[in-house]
């Protein structure tokens, strides 16, 4: 039976409602599981079971293979046991089941060990066995077994292992009835112990007549063709052997298929001392008896009453023997005391287990506390939210308040959505410059422009800026009067003569219906300074705009297309306030959009392009120009990787010379040692002339100093080309460290240019990637994100020469999305908002979609020591804006500049002595800006 989780899986049987239901009503409908012969009631119950056994967490019985479904782990204790049954020898199976049937043996494996002892020596007729003789193997048949015999009997035994020619008498087939009794039945009777059953039926002492087998002994022991008609003789012959000449197959007859056999063939109750019985259906077949002997009860009984006797006694000594005496009670008294007993003893089991739980719950709390209190230690970096300060780090000058950014310095930043809106349309711009035709311009002037009020003289940069969306939009499908319409459908819901800004609908329609038709068509030519474009601009828009698309569609064509009274629009263009009476705001005057374009509000224009910024997304060029990005971008990545290769393979050429360099310069230190040594003993050569000319005869003193002189002579001349060689050697070896060392500065310069490359590369691919998605540097702690929008799409980080150049020259930081505040609250050991405002500040808290920007070097410094590098996400903002910051910091600083230089050029003009006092706008920066990359029609 397959098992889940150890245990056998018990079928279900039907409830005993179900049965008196099919009692009732025999055609009843039920759900028949046909692999396991289950009945079930209804369809959930039917799944239910079916879906359990499709579970892989089944577990072949037999085999021990985990992993499988019901089915197939029965599916495999089925082949299994196929397969054990066909092996296992047939004659010894019903001796094991006899065997075995009633005996009481804890383990298993016990049980089989026993059986294993007692049966490996005995052998039952018509089994198949192997029989040594002579020295050669042969596979036999046993055809009779003779137990033990007296010793008036085995007078004519004859030897054994001796053949007998197969033409003799045969012996009668088998054995007597009365004779099969006491075939081993004391020797397989495991009630006997082993020692006496050995003495009183020794298996030595049976004698078994077998016949060879030719077939079986043809194909698992011919080693040759010899040595088959050497042994041919024996096949089909009988000889009469013992057991210590015979054995089994290994694959027939070992411990483990005793085991799978034994347990696939018995079963035992959950009881303590049950006794191992035989199936049933298999006790049946092999004539086992299934009814047990009243002796065999009585001593299950007495081994079962025993193991309880022995575990009660263990309980007692548990508990302690009784203090003192107790008279002898009645029956009542007895029956008294041991229902108080029970009263008692329940009192104080329940009064226990309280007792238990709540030091349990104590255990468990204080547990918990310690955790809290010693946490693992951390590696770093990890969650930013779970990096706090120590009071070392905050003694060492860790900042634990964030510099506070600014909001009311961002541009129109007293309406957040407002800042957003012109922040996405200038990120447009600049980032799609070259598709549009339009050159780079800085937020500051994009700002002014857009503040920009008089028409005369007029903003350039408004012109190109809005002729070159014109024109790129003229590719975008449209719906021709698609404004007017949407204006007329918005009048069905509205009430009678409903006006805004004094002006209805009906009269709206009529104003635009002949401004800017054609706009398509009107030339916006740069060398006429883009002359029409404010009328091509309505046109545009009563195609493209909706009220979906545009919800401020009605008050931004009232305010092109109508003008107020002059003398309202006297009193409110001398008004320096933005917001203005409600008579003064009723504009009754049909006007021209080239006259009433300037009189807009920021806000209005602002409004305006962000919608055709978002139009123009979908146009050809624009596409083409993000395709081409994606590809330059590819080709970008192979680049990088190929200098990352050269300049590894350049590294290695220049540290191999180094060594070289060093090995070169050891030889030629020791070099000199050998002429230190010859040098010496020259000259203790040289100190003993004198000693020998005293001491010798004038002639023989004479013949010596010649020799002397000549040898001396020998040496001075080695001594000469020695040191000719030596000079050689060094003149070699410095052409070499000379030659290295320019071959090293060639390398040093040639992995310099590389690393120049690989930042030119680095400037080319921030620029290509702005144009296909803008990423934030990162994020800080709290999930603000941190934008630098410098250097991107047609804008360069760097001008002609290595001027520093910039877009915004500002760091801007947004407040957590929804999603990030959300996960950030979802945290419960930390109390998220009061960390927020002690590190933050009350008015550094950044609602979503919130902005605020550092425009101050000092005020970017102060954040940087704020991030605290310990935490991932502070960890890779902080390497952006290391990466980066040769850029950043030029940037702020070069933006400060300009606008200080702007901000005095009209004090010096105001302190010259003129006759106009009047500020001159077109020396303005913005007013100055030039399209360089415009062509003529465009």
């Amino acid at each position: 039976m397959p098992t889940c989780r150890r245990k056998r899986v018990v079928l279900t049987e039907p409830s005993e409602v179900l049965l008196q239901a099919a009692k009732s009503n025999p055609n009843k409908e039920v759900y028949y599981l046909q692999q396991t012969g289950e009945i079930f009631e209804t369809y959930e119950a039917y799944a239910a079971r079916m879906s359990f056994y499709r579970l892989k967490q089944f577990q072949c019985e037999v085999t021990g293979k985990s992993g499988l479904d019901y089915f197939q782990a029965l599916e495999s204790e089925q082949q299994e046991a196929q397969t054990m049954h066909s092996r296992f020898p047939e004659p010894l199976k019903a001796a094991v089941l006899k065997a075995v049937q009633w005996q009481v043996v804890g383990r298993l494996d016990h049980l089989v060990e026993a059986v294993f002892d007692r049966f490996k020596d005995r052998y039952f007729v018509d089994e198949k066995v192997f029989v040594d003789a002579q020295g050669d193997k042969f596979y036999a048949k046993v055809v009779q077994v003779h137990p033990p015999k007296t010793k008036s009997e085995s007078v004519g035994v004859p030897a054994m292992n001796q053949a007998s020619s197969s033409s003799a008498p045969s012996p009668p087939h088998g054995i007597a009835d009365d004779d099969a009794v006491q075939i081993h039945k004391i020797g397989g009777d495991l009630k006997i112990p082993a020692k006496e059953a050995l003495v009183r039926d020794d298996p030595l002492k049976y004698f078994y007549k077998v016949q060879i087998l030719e077939e079986q002994h043809e194909k698992s022991h011919e080693k040759g063709k010899a040595a088959s008609k050497d042994k041919a003789k024996w096949s089909g012959s009988f000889m009469d052997v013992q057991c210590s000449v015979m054995s089994r197959d290994r694959l027939a007859f070992s411990k483990s298929i005793l085991r799978r056999f034994i347990r696939d063939c018995v079963d035992r109750d959950a009881a303590v001392a049950s006794p191992w019985t035989v199936k049933p259906v298999i006790a049946k077949h092999y004539g086992v008896d299934s009814v047990m002997p009243e002796e065999t009860r009585k001593g299950v009984e007495d081994i079962k009453r025993g193991e309880i006797d022995k575990r009660k006694k263990i309980w007692e000594d548990k508990e302690g023997p009784p203090t003192k005496k107790q008279k002898k009670m009645t029956a009542a008294q007895e029956e008294r005391v041991k229902a108080l007993a029970v009263a008692a003893e329940k009192r104080e089991r329940e009064a226990r287990e309280k007792a238990e739980r709540q030091q349990k719950a104590k255990e468990e709390a204080e547990r918990l506390a310690a955790e809290k209190k010693k946490k693992k230690p951390i590696r770093y970096p990890t969650e930013d939210l779970d990096v706090r300060l120590n009071d070392k780090e905050k003694k060492a000058g860790l900042k634990v308040k964030k510099p506070t950014p600014s909001k009311l310095g961002l541009p129109f930043g007293e309406n957040q959505g407002t800042f957003e809106a012109f922040l996405t349309s200038w990120n447009f711009l600049v980032i799609y410059g070259q598709p549009l035709h339009l050159s780079t311009f800085t937020m500051d002037e994009f700002e002014h422009a857009l503040r920009h009020s008089l028409i005369d003289p007029p903003c350039a940069l408004l012109g190109e800026i809005h002729s070159t969306l014109i024109y790129n939009l003229r590719t975008v499908p449209f719906t021709r009067h698609s404004a007017v319409l949407s204006l007329l459908r918005l009048q069905d819901t509205l009430e009678e003569d409903h006006r805004v800004l004094g002006v209805s609908v009906d009269e709206l329609a009529g104003a635009m219906a002949d401004v800017g038709n054609n706009w398509e068509r009107i030339p916006l030519r740069h060398t006429e300074m883009r002359n029409g474009w404010e009328e091509a601009l309505l046109g545009c828009l009563k195609d493209h705009a909706t009220l979906d698309n545009f919800p401020r569609l009605r008050e931004v064509l009232t305010r092109l297309l109508f003008a107020p009274e002059p003398h309202a629009e006297v009193s409110s263009s001398s008004s320096s306030s933005r917001v203005s009476s409600p008579a003064a705001n009723n504009l009754s005057v049909q006007s021209s959009p080239s006259e009433r374009y300037y009189a807009l509000p920021p806000v209005d224009r602002i409004d305006i392009l962000t919608l055709m910024c978002n139009l123009a997304v979908s146009s050809k060029a624009v596409h083409s120009h993000m395709e081409s990005c994606e590809e330059q971008l590819t080709a970008l990545r192979k680049e990088k990787i190929e200098i990352g290769r050269q300049k590894k393979q350049y590294t290695e050429e220049m540290n191999s010379l180094a060594g070289e360099t060093e090995v070169k310069e050891e030889p030629g230190t020791n070099g000199n040692v050998p002429d230190e040594d010859t040098t010496m003993h020259e000259s203790s050569d040289l100190s003993d002339v004198p000693s020998e000319e005293g001491s010798e005869t004038a002639s023989t003193s004479s013949a010596r100093q010649k020799r002397s002189t000549r040898q001396k002579d020998l040496r001075q001349k080695a001594h000469t080309q020695a040191h000719a060689k030596q000079r050689e050697l060094a003149r070699a070896q410095a052409a070499s460290a000379k030659q290295a060392l320019a071959e090293h500065r060639r390398l040093d310069e040639e992995v310099n240019k590389l690393e120049r490359r690989l930042e030119a590369i680095e400037r080319e691919f921030r620029k290509l990637l702005g144009a296909v998605r803008v990423k934030p540097l990162g994020k800080d702690r709290f999930h603000n994100r941190i934008w630098w929008f410098d250097g991107m799409g047609s804008a360069s980080l760097l001008g002609s020469g290595g001027v520093v150049q910039y877009g915004t020259g500002r760091i801007f930081i947004q407040g957590p999305s929804e999603m990030d505040l959300e996960l950030m609250l979802k945290k419960e050991d930390d109390d998220y908002e009061a960390r927020r405002l002690e590190e933050e500040g009350p008015e550094g808290l950044l609602a979503p979609s919130e902005w605020a920007q550092y425009a101050e070097p000092e005020e970017l410094d102060e954040f940087l020591a704020w991030l605290n590098p310990k935490g991932v996400r502070e960890l890779a903002l902080k390497n952006s804006f290391i990466k980066w910051w040769s850029h950043i910091n030029p940037g702020m600083r070069k933006r400060i500049s300009d606008l200080n230089i702007s901000a005095k050029l009209p004090e010096a003009r105001r302190s010259t002595r003129t006759k106009s006092s009047a500020h001159d706008v077109s020396r303005e920066p913005y007013m100055m800006w030039t399209n360089r990359r415009a062509v003529n029609s465009v």
